[in-house]
């Protein structure tokens, strides 16, 4: 998952909103959204590591987790960050205690950043060259891609604010959020961040959504929670040069 827009306790209808695009190559064995049979999760699924970027648990649990860009990332051959979400969303700690705990094994895993959510808190956890490795987050809308969290990232920024005015005035229609995860809008290159795989990536991955042959964005998903714990999640997929491929929506 590469682009993550959050509001925890913002809006009057829902406790939790959730708007995030999953990029990857296009060629890796993927799982659409579905009930897991083996865990009570809803989620897409990562058919090579068999973890997942983003889901439900039961209750309402939330996690999802975007990679850290710094470079060209070298091969890695620890545990799979698609672990970590699933690992929360099956299991019972609260989110606070699993941020805590993770924390202080985060060096296992390649660089990454993880949201979680239950009924009572939500947290965020992450393993970065540098900055903090995790802390409660109080009520408010907060955006992620590859960097820090609410890193000023022309796409994030972009996404955090649609998601924000849209809370802030209870709307329930998705359609703005939808539109703002298809938004292909490449920024100035003045605003880019420098994570150091060159001018011309940092263009290309830009966008909120990306839209190519080989690489792109594969899922658009929202996550709908409300004060009594009910749930819904619901994901656009795309092929190659992102081409619309189905959508699922389950509710728990």
């Amino acid at each position: 998952m590469c682009l993550v827009a959050l509001a925890w306790n913002v809006h009057p209808r829902w406790r939790l909103v959730v708007a995030g695009n999953r990029d990857e190559q296009h060629a890796r064995p993927t799982a659409p959204l579905a009930r897991w049979p083996d865990v009570p999760v809803l989620a897409g699924r990562d058919l090579r590591s068999g973890g997942t970027w983003m889901g439900l648990g039961p209750d309402g649990r939330m996690a999802v987790v975007t990679n850290v860009r710094n470079g060209l990332a070298p091969p890695f051959a620890g545990p799979s960050r698609g672990a970590l979400p699933l690992r929360f969303l099956a299991g019972t700690d609260p989110a606070p205690a699993y941020a805590a705990a993770l924390a202080s094994e985060a060096g296992r895993y390649a660089p990454f950043n993880l949201l979680v959510a239950d009924a009572d808190a939500c947290a965020y956890v992450g393993h970065r060259p540098d900055g903090e490795r995790e802390r409660q987050l109080a009520p408010g809308t907060y955006g992620l891609s590859n960097g820090a969290l609410d890193a000023p990232w022309p796409k994030t920024t972009r996404l955090r604010s649609v998601l924000a005015q849209w809370a802030d005035a209870g709307d329930t229609d998705p359609e703005p959020l939808w539109m703002a995860l298809a938004d292909e809008r490449v920024a100035d290159d003045d605003l880019l961040p420098d994570t150091g795989v060159g001018l011309a990536l940092e263009r290309r991955l830009s966008a909120a959504f990306i839209r190519e042959q080989d690489y792109g964005t594969r899922a658009s998903t929202l996550v709908l929670v409300g004060y009594d714990g009910g749930a819904t999640i619901i994901e656009r997929r795309f092929g190659p040069a992102g081409v619309f491929a189905g959508e699922t929506t389950l509710e728990s």
